[in-house]
């Protein structure tokens, strides 16, 4: 199907707010400064809570040897998140626009469903994340806390009412108070680098734990609901004063990619490096932020523990933020109408409630919720690889065939792992 298009948009189908023009500059610092943003608020999905605790437990319990998992799904990140921005940027639609219009209905139901799913599963870490450091830092119940995370997140969200920019500075001073944290938080630690260097590369996974963790990682780092989400994004800087080749503003969006998600995979590595140092010599069975908290303080002093958890707070504000960004996007592109936001926001949380009030292990809970992300996050992948290797979909701009290769690479490497690890599940 090939829907009739004006300007770039196609009718029929509601656009973002397009409050303000980009920039009136076609290349040079900028241009660049005027069309960055999506990259960043996509960046925090690979910060939120369910990377903190995959991340303090690949430290803990493995040290150094899973830095290397980080750092692939790292890079495999940059490639997904610059094919979802080019595919926004050369259609104007977003991904689940895209896949409603293209894909037969009974498989846009189950994708929109699946995507949901994940989405749930995200808000679910994100929230609880959240009122675990605030409930830590404020000595409240998590049930309180929790409340506080919503109602914080919602007042945030209405930022978007002023255009796209605003919301974009609180995310990235979000994202800047966690970098800071984090490499303040190592600064102040003994770091074998010679470790870290040597771990980087890949190599055999010691035990069926590890794998699981890698897959956990790979669930956190990648994010279905954030290969959504920069498609979308990328609409707000189609406007009047804008650069508008789109082969000029692919170039700047993949700039923006290598540096705001470059910057969040050293900070996931730097987290790695922090759970290595302070607990697998000795505390390797941490398991949980409580604990975690509560070892920082003697090892490192009270300032370890408190910026942990304004790191915490931070990650799963911003995040469940974007995260309620991506589901807009989500619920738009596949059904073809935007939902209220309030409604969205408490549809998303109630997982989190009821996981709060029943008294389940959350950090468990956690883990298996960054799983779920992984086991849904090839069918995006593979629709990603699909819509931007088309000609009739990206005329001009369709992937080089090594992009292709190296794309269709990467999701085969992520059902291998998941398919490893249900085979494991199911034969004990």
């Amino acid at each position: 199907m090939n829907p009739t298009t004006r300007g770039g948009a196609v009718l029929g189908t509601p656009a973002l707010p397009l409050r303000q023009p980009a920039t009136g500059y076609r290349s040079g610092l900028r241009a660049l400064l005027g069309a960055s943003g999506p990259a960043l608020v996509a960046s925090v999905a690979y910060l939120d809570p369910g990377n903190i605790i995959t991340n303090l437990q690949a430290g803990a319990r493995y040290g150094d040897e899973l830095l290397w998992v980080v750092l692939l799904a790292s890079v495999v990140a940059m490639l997904f998140q610059s094919l979802s921005a080019k595919l926004g940027i050369v259609t104007g639609r977003n991904l689940a626009d895209i896949c409603r219009d293209s894909l037969p209905r009974r498989y846009v139901i189950a994708l929109w469903l699946l995507c949901e799913a994940a989405a749930i599963a995200t808000d679910l870490a994100e929230v609880i994340g959240s009122s675990i450091g605030i409930s830590l830092l404020f000595n409240l119940s998590l049930l309180n806390a929790m409340l506080l995370t919503v109602a914080a997140t919602y007042s945030l969200l209405q930022l978007e009412t002023r255009g796209y920019r605003p919301l974009e500075l609180v995310i990235g001073a979000f994202v800047s108070v966690i970098g800071m944290a984090y490499l303040v938080e190592v600064s102040r630690m003994p770091v074998n680098w010679s470790s870290v260097w040597a771990h980087s590369i890949p190599s055999r996974f010691t035990d069926h734990g590890a794998l699981g963790l890698a897959v956990a990682i790979v669930g956190a780092t990648i994010m279905p609901h954030a290969l959504f989400l920069h498609s979308g994004l990328t609409q707000n800087r189609v406007s009047a004063g804008a650069v508008r080749e789109p082969r000029a503003r692919i170039r700047l969006s993949n700039i923006e990619v290598i540096v705001a998600l470059g910057a969040a995979g050293l900070i996931n590595m730097v987290m790695v490096v922090i759970a290595s140092v302070a607990f697998h010599n000795g505390h390797a069975e941490t398991a949980d932020i409580a604990s975690a908290t509560r070892l920082l303080t003697p090892l490192f002093g009270a300032f370890a523990g408190t910026l942990f958890l304004i790191a915490l707070v931070a990650s799963g504000i911003s995040s469940s933020v974007v995260g309620t960004l991506a589901g807009q996007i989500i619920v738009r592109g596949f059904v073809g109408y935007r939902i209220p936001l309030w409604l969205r926001r408490g549809l998303t949380v109630v997982p989190a409630i009821v996981v709060i009030a029943s008294g389940l292990d959350v950090t468990t809970v956690l883990i298996a919720s960054q799983i779920v992300l992984s086991l849904a996050l090839p069918v995006p992948m593979i629709a990603l690889v699909w819509f931007t290797s088309r000609r009739s979909v990206m005329g001009e701009h369709h992937n080089h065939r090594s992009v292709t290769v190296l794309a269709i690479a990467a999701t085969v490497l992520v059902l291998v792992l998941n398919g490893v690890l249900l085979w494991q599940a199911v034969s004990g």
